[in-house]
């Protein structure tokens, strides 16, 4: 006779199957439809729970957690408003593509539709900003569902995934069996390029004369950064990243050349408007990078290299499409090239570099270093000179997060952590917490702003119990300082509802929840408050830095405009 099966319940089922999926830490908040599972929580210590103060900032630290090490966040809520006030981290994870899986409690199964206490349709309402979702109605399907949960976050594109479970299915009975492997007849990545669209690729690439190399956040995702670097050396041609794929390229390399889109760099948005061959890497042609569509690349042949099929020419028609994973493209792709009879021909392409050399010339991001009020620019350009460029930075949305992706310079993947696709205010703090979480002994940093900051400021809580000391930089302007830059631009300087007229004394609110402060109003005591914040490695340290009201982030692109056509600083702008 074979062995017999553990009989457990579901609760006893759900925390098996994590530590059998590796997991190690959970983000969570209890409540009635998930107390059988917190009960099994209690009585072990493989996974350690952290208790956020507002399921947003559950959904916010896993996803920080997950941008930062690459493996699943996990989360755990209750039903009814457990759930719901995790949909904006959610959808965060959704835009960005990140492997998320929650799991919601849910009243129990007999009084699904009854409008039960605390009831809501998890399903549908996550339906549209998740990769898939399941609600397990028999705790015999209870582990293998977990399993599906995890491979279709982490698989293909990846991004998040909800599991609802009713009450009834975690106080249910059954044999336990946690499956090795998931076979999914409806669910099939691409894992391997197309060979004859690579070789067709590399034909293309190797006869430019104005090349642009255009990598997103799908090279970080897929841990493609080597080949990315062997892929652009190997050629001399210039690369620029989009806000989600800073760091997937070294920032301080010769060939990068700037964040292009919206905020990108003037060299970078104007090579890209005037390339021949642009070669899209893991990137989907976002409507912050490209500007007005109708004016966009158009003297390039476009190759675009993508996990996801829908996403090859949703926005942008392309020339070579290439379905695959971005890390076995470029290994394929590279070893093309280098077998390739024709060469890279840096003669042929040093007309082009002269001429980004000359837009470089520009400065486009320059500022004035001299001003005695404290530039938010030069606050991020000491954080990164002091952290020598190895901290983690996570960011909020707004002027602060524009700021913090020019002047801080990546060289590494996955340290950039910030809200990309749905621009999620609220986001940076939750997040920190999550990485550093994951990577206790390094410097984790948020880049905030005092309108962001406030949206999860009870987080603050979490960090002191669990020991979280992340350090903030709130750029404090006093305003939603994007609205107001856009109400400047494009309202007659009719600032409606955009003045933070009644904010906290945030010296007195940090120093409440137990955490040391810093007020910083002079331009000559940014760099020696920041030493001091990082010298406090056990300490949490909320560093209020008052900044000019009225800076504004340069070069910028305007809403229906081309990426040839970008404001540039006043000083700058040119005839």
């Amino acid at each position: 006779m074979g062995k017999s099966k553990e009989i457990l319940r579901g609760a006893e089922i759900f925390i098996r199957s994590l530590k059998d999926e590796g997991v190690k830490h959970l983000f969570g908040y209890p409540g009635g439809a998930v107390l059988h599972i917190y009960d099994e929580l209690y009585k072990q210590t493989d996974i350690e729970h952290i208790l956020v103060r507002h399921e947003q900032g559950a959904a916010h630290a896993a996803d920080g957690y997950a941008r930062a090490t690459g493996k699943p966040g996990v989360v755990l809520v209750t039903s009814g408003p457990g759930v719901t006030n995790t949909v904006t981290g959610i959808a965060t994870a959704y835009m960005d593509s990140i492997p998320l899986v929650v799991f919601s409690g849910q009243v129990p199964t007999k009084l699904i539709g009854n409008d039960a206490f605390q009831e809501v349709d998890a399903v549908g309402i996550t339906r549209p900003c998740v990769k898939h979702n399941f609600l397990v109605k028999d705790v015999k399907e209870l582990a293998s569902t977990i399993k599906k949960a995890f491979y279709v976050a982490m698989s293909g594109r990846p991004g998040p995934v909800l599991v609802d479970i009713p009450k009834d299915v975690t106080a249910d009975s059954c044999e336990y069996e946690y499956p090795e492997t998931v076979d999914m007849r409806s669910y099939r990545p691409v894992v391997k390029g197309h060979p004859g669209q690579i070789r067709r690729a590399a034909e293309l690439i190797l006869s430019a004369n104005k090349p642009m190399i255009y990598s997103g956040g799908g090279v970080i995702l897929s841990e493609a950064s080597e080949e990315l670097i062997e892929f652009t050396r190997y050629l001399g041609y210039p690369i620029t990243n989009t806000l989600m794929g800073l760091g997937g390229y070294p920032a301080t390399d010769k060939q990068f050349i700037g964040m292009l889109g919206m905020h990108g760099t003037y060299e970078a948005n104007m090579a890209m408007h005037h390339c021949d061959v642009l070669i899209a890497i893991g990137a989907r042609f976002d409507d912050r990078v490209t500007g007005d569509l109708e004016k966009f690349c158009p003297y390039a042949k476009i190759i675009h290299i993508d996990v996801d099929p829908s996403s090859i020419s949703k926005n942008v028609p392309v020339d070579i499409p290439i379905v695959g994973d971005v890390k076995h493209v470029l290994k394929d792709l590279n070893a093309i090239l280098r077998d390739h009879k024709s060469k890279p021909d840096a003669a042929a392409i040093k007309p082009w570099w002269d001429q980004i050399k000359e837009w470089q010339g520009i400065d486009c991001l320059k500022y004035d270093r001299k001003s005695k009020i404290i530039k938010p620019q030069y606050v991020v350009e000491k954080l990164y000179e002091l952290t020598k460029g190895d901290a983690y930075v996570t960011s909020d949305v707004g002027q602060h997060q524009m700021w913090a992706a020019q002047f801080y310079k990546f060289d590494k993947p996955r340290r950039w952590i910030n809200s990309g696709g749905l621009g999620t205010m609220g986001f940076g703090l939750p997040a920190a917490m999550g990485v550093k979480k994951a990577f206790p002994d390094a410097i984790v940093a948020c880049i905030t702003g005092e309108a962001s900051l406030v949206m999860c400021i009870q987080e603050l809580s979490t960090c002191l119990q669990y020991g979280l000391p992340v350090k903030i930089i709130n750029l404090n302007n006093r305003y939603m300082g994007m609205v107001r830059q856009w109400q400047e631009f494009f309202y007659a300087g009719r600032y409606s509802h955009s003045y933070m007229d009644a904010l906290p004394d945030f010296v007195k609110l940090a120093e409440s929840f137990g955490h040391v402060v810093m007020l910083v109003d002079k331009t000559s005591d940014v760099e020696g408050a920041l030493k001091e914040a990082l010298a406090m490695k056990d300490k949490l340290v909320l560093m209020d830095f008052i900044t000019d009201q009225t800076e504004n982030v340069y070069p910028m692109i305007a809403s229906g405009k081309g990426q040839h056509e970008m404001h540039l600083s006043p000083e700058r702008e040119l005839a």
